[in-house]
């Protein structure tokens, strides 16, 4: 008898909500950005709710309306240590960047993360290509998005190497011998390559996944071939089903052709769903706060999209045409998120103001507002019908839209049997479906 499939649910964590205006929306938290215990609890909440991870983006400098719109946040790695210790069984995921990181210092910080939650830990990889990083970090290059990529390449590389510099049987902790572990056990792996030079071992033992959960979120062409090669789950951002159905197939294809096993890797598409009662009781809750955002925040947001281009010229309430944006092959900042943008403006034919009003819920995810019902029927439909593995969920405001998916939508995707009713591992791998990587013997 075979197992029926299940989906995965991820918990994007970001803010007070998805939505540009939720920082300060009367139904948001009340507790403070930079309260632990408000991420704690949001974790705490989202394990209950039986999701198989939670997550957390970064970006390496401040942005340009962080002091008008709440865009602040704790770096992720160490806020994963405190919620690793008032949590049991939820993944953890943090994004750290290739470009302006060090393989063995964060090879180090995720083994930590894997050991301190036995075995939950997961790195989202961001290669970054923006101009306000770049001066944080003393960076003047004119660094392409394939050249970020094959930087990715050798630091992943290097990075898996050194989480698995020690085998799993090297750690013996014999007290009365005198040995911790077995030198014959322990390797460097002595990388001397064009971006760097390590030598290793790592400084720590194998940790209890064997190696952290790799998940990446790139949709650029190169961006697929890197994922094809290394990740173990994508998260990726459509508008609608059909490109995500198409990108679904695209990563697919490309697994077999690297020599991977398809179900080795998951594809969450991002999913912005606002639950009420009825749905224009959702609809109006979705339009208050569009009314609510500021769309001069959604501007300067706008301009990050394509490398900080310059778009205070245009007027709200004119229709926009593709020649109003920067062409998507000469964006290096996020190049998917550029051809997703000017796609709909041409297939759409809006207003900057209605252009800013569909990428404030999500910054270009999918959004959905409806009743639990059809959420759970959105949720199944692109789960059957071969555009996601699961979803990356994201709501617009915490905690309301968070407690509402728990409480209303994720009963019934268990009644339909597509979710589990209990954690049946302990670790993210065996929340995935993942194998173990093997050690070398």
């Amino acid at each position: 008898m075979t197992t029926k499939r299940q989906l995965h649910l991820n918990l994007f964590i970001q803010s007070r909500g998805h939505h540009e205006a939720a920082w300060n929306h009367p139904d948001a938290s009340p507790m403070g950005l930079m309260d632990a215990k408000y991420y704690q609890g949001i974790a705490q909440r989202a394990e209950v709710g039986l999701f198989d991870s939670i997550f957390f983006a970064d970006i390496l400098a401040a942005t340009d309306d962080a002091a008008l719109s709440g865009k602040v946040w704790l770096e992720p790695i160490t806020l994963l240590a405190a919620i690793a210790a008032v949590t049991e069984r939820i993944g953890l995921i943090a994004t750290a960047s290739t470009t302006y990181s060090l393989p063995f210092n964060l090879a180090r910080q995720f083994s930590s993360i894997d050991h301190i939650s036995n075995g939950r830990a997961g790195w989202n990889i961001v290669t970054t290509w923006m101009q306000e990083v770049a001066r944080n970090f003393g960076d003047t290059r004119d660094v392409s998005l394939d050249d970020r990529y094959v930087q990715a390449e050798e630091f992943v590389e290097i990075i898996t190497g050194l989480w698995d510099s020690w085998a799993d049987d090297a750690v013996v902790d014999d007290r009365a011998a005198g040995i911790y572990a077995r030198p014959d056990r322990i390797r460097a792996i002595d990388h001397d390559g064009p971006h760097y030079s390590v030598a290793g071992p790592l400084n720590l033992p194998r940790s209890p996944q064997g190696r952290p959960v790799l998940v990446q979120a790139g949709s650029s062409n190169t961006g697929r071939d890197f994922a094809a090669r290394y990740a173990e789950a994508i998260f990726t951002a459509h508008l609608e089903k059909a490109t995500a159905q198409e990108f679904y197939a695209d990563i697919k294809a490309r697994l077999v052709k690297a020599g991977r096993k398809p179900d080795q890797v998951l594809v969450l598409p991002g999913v912005n769903p606002m639950i009420a009662s009825t749905e224009t009781e959702a609809k109006r809750m979705v339009q208050e706060l569009n009314e609510s955002a500021d769309p001069e925040v959604g501007r300067r947001t706008l301009s990050s999209r394509f490398g900080g281009h310059d778009f205070s010229h245009l007027p709200l309430d004119e229709i926009l045409t593709p020649e109003d944006f920067p062409h998507p092959d000469t964006v290096e900042a996020s190049r998917s998120r550029a051809v997703m943008v000017v796609g709909l403006v041409e297939r759409e034919r809006v207003t900057l103001r209605q252009l800013l009003a569909k990428l404030a819920g999500a910054r270009g995810h999918f959004t959905f507002a409806g009743t639990p019902e059809q959420v759970a029927d959105l949720i199944e439909d692109w789960f059957q019908d071969g555009a996601a593995d699961g979803f990356n969920v994201m709501p617009p405001i915490f905690p309301g839209m968070l407690d509402a998916f728990i409480d209303e939508v994720v009963p019934i995707l268990q009644a339909r049997g597509l979710f589990r009713t209990e954690y049946t591992g302990t670790t993210l791998r065996e929340h995935y479906g993942l194998d173990r990587p093997p050690a070398w013997s």
